[in-house]
């Protein structure tokens, strides 16, 4: 699969290097601002108890 990214992008390897750094920044955003906010109150780890 990213083998098949890296094919695809487009450019030199500056222009790679850059645009892969831009999508990786990208996923982690979306995971960070969308994805685990949505999915934080199913989790268990907010009932942590100590005795």
């Amino acid at each position: 699969m990213y083998a098949w990214i890296w094919r695809h992008l487009p450019g030199p390897l500056a222009v790679r290097v850059l645009t892969a750094i831009v999508l990786i920044a990208g996923v982690i955003a979306l995971l960070m601002f969308v994805i685990f906010p949505a999915i934080e109150p199913s989790l268990p780890f907010n009932q942590v108890t100590t005795e």
